[in-house]
């Protein structure tokens, strides 16, 4: 569409073909589509869902119980599936129906909870992919809730990230941003945008003062700087958000035989991994989560890093020094009952400047380590002193890692609006750099209808956070990441 230049008038005709572009799809275009919602394998119950407007036309073919087409939505009725070509009884269910808009699609839903177990679940699933139905694509469901205007893009990936959660912290953060509360902030940004954009296209367009080309200036000035204070506050919870959101990658290093494997089980509280006096028990790198006073840790208990003739040891060796590479958490492990070896002073020399704790642990046996020289490689503030035997000093390092990387008050931090999104973190970190042109702009003194292009850039690009500007390959993306059935 193209939009003639008629003044202030021409950004509000844009406003309104843009939100006529992004308006929600009218369910009716879309097939209808089915799949199974819980975990595959054995268990107590197992669900298929069927969403579109001929889910409850499919599910009355093979439901044998009251009238679906009769009961009131949100009920669930007791019956049995049956296969309309043979009348031959599958399974005992409990149907719930799910009339639209008020569903998790906007569209009419059904769900049919069977017996948990491969056979039984895919056996009405084939029943209903037989009839006028097909198999819903990952995320499909939440495609459907967001296209048909019921969740926006941001609470739609705060759908998977709720899935994903591994602490109760980062499931929090999750449940905020599916509730809304970062798309009401990035909508009320692009808002103070719009209403500045458009108070700048009056000015320009209806001077009343000598001065007009002053205060529009002025005035994108003040909102520029306003607005990008705010996004910036946004992204200074990116980095605790992303570990809450992601886990950190934490790599377990040191030599063979310092306690590596011990240090794991301990913060996992449970014997995960092979413990013995033998160096090199660990040949292969063993990867845990654990939630650490609600940070999420993705453990990494590596092979010992020294230099060997073993093939299969220098595999595992390889290993550990890739995941050190990776890293967003290094625990050091030191051997307090002996000298500081080669390859210790090597791996202080190589985490100087990464995030690090230095664990000196065997403090139950007596020390030779050197501990003035130990000092000119890491500060005291990052050794901790342990014992595997007693155990000693899990505590202080569950402690020292909160504090690394929440200062640690974690609880207060997820009270607030928590960017964890590394598409998000991008966005807004494009929309800074839009608004710091928009300042050198007219810092520069260019005119002020190119200065405006910057300021509906920085619009643009919070749009893109809430799907309110999208691409179609955008959502492929996106969804194709979600599980089956959500």
């Amino acid at each position: 569409m193209t939009i003639i230049y008629l003044g202030g008038i021409a950004l509000f005709l844009l406003e309104i073909e843009r939100t006529i572009l992004a308006m929600p799809s009218v369910s009716t275009e879309f097939d209808t589509i089915a799949a199974i919602s819980t975990p595959p394998g054995e268990g107590g119950i197992s669900i298929i869902r069927i969403s579109g407007v001929n889910a409850l036309k499919v599910a009355s073919q093979i439901y044998r119980g009251k009238d679906l087409a009769k009961v009131a939505s949100h009920t669930i009725n007791y019956g049995h599936v049956v296969d309309p070509a043979t009348d031959e009884e599958i399974d005992e269910v409990m149907v719930s129906v799910m009339r639209a808009p008020h569903t998790y699609t906007k569209e009419d839903v059904v769900e049919i909870n069977c017996h948990g177990g491969i056979v039984a679940t895919n056996r009405i699933l084939q029943l209903i992919l037989g009839l006028d139905a097909r198999l819903a694509k990952p995320g499909e469901f939440t495609e459907r809730a967001f296209l048909n205007g019921r969740i926006d893009l941001s609470q739609a990936e705060a759908v998977m990230d709720l899935i994903r959660a591994k602490t109760d912290q980062s499931m929090k953060v999750a449940l905020d941003q599916l509730d809304g509360n970062l798309s009401h902030l990035i909508k009320n940004l692009r808002q103070d945008i719009l209403d500045v954009l458009a108070q700048v296209e009056v000015n320009i367009d209806y001077p009343e003062y000598d001065d007009v080309e002053t205060m529009t200036t002025r005035l994108l000035k003040e909102k520029a700087i306003e607005v990008k204070a705010k996004v910036n506050q946004l992204l200074a919870t990116a980095k605790q958000g992303k570990v809450l959101r992601d886990g950190l990658a934490t790599a377990i290093i040191g030599h063979p035989n310092v306690g590596k494997s011990s240090i794991l089980n301990h913060l996992l509280h449970e014997d995960k991994a092979i413990v013995t006096d033998v160096a090199g028990t660990t040949r292969d790198v063993i990867e845990e989560y654990v939630n650490v006073q609600g940070v999420p840790l993705k453990l990494v208990d590596t092979a010992g890093i020294h230099e060997t003739e073993d093939k299969v040891e220098k595999i595992g060796v390889d290993r550990s020094r890739k995941a050190l590479q990776q890293a967003d958490l290094v625990i050091l492990v030191l051997d307090s009952s002996v000298p500081l070896r080669d390859e210790d002073r090597q791996l202080l020399d190589q985490t100087a400047n990464m995030q690090r704790i230095v664990v000196l642990n065997k403090t139950d046996l007596p020390t030779k380590i050197n501990l003035n020289e130990l000092q000119k490689y890491a500060s005291e503030a990052e050794i901790i002193k342990s014992s595997a035997v007693a155990p000693l000093g899990t505590k202080d390092l569950e402690d020292r890692i909160a504090k690394l990387f929440f200062a640690g008050s974690i609880e207060n931090s997820s009270n607030n609006v928590m960017v964890t999104n590394a598409r998000h973190i991008g966005l807004l970190q494009q929309t800074v750099t839009a608004l710091d042109s928009v300042l050198d702009g007219i810092e520069a003194g260019m005119p002020v209808d190119l200065v405006q292009i910057d300021m509906t850039r920085a619009w643009d690009l919070l749009g893109e956070i809430t799907g309110d500007s999208y691409q179609d390959e955008l959502l492929d993306q996106l969804f194709s990441q979600f599980c089956l059935g959500k």
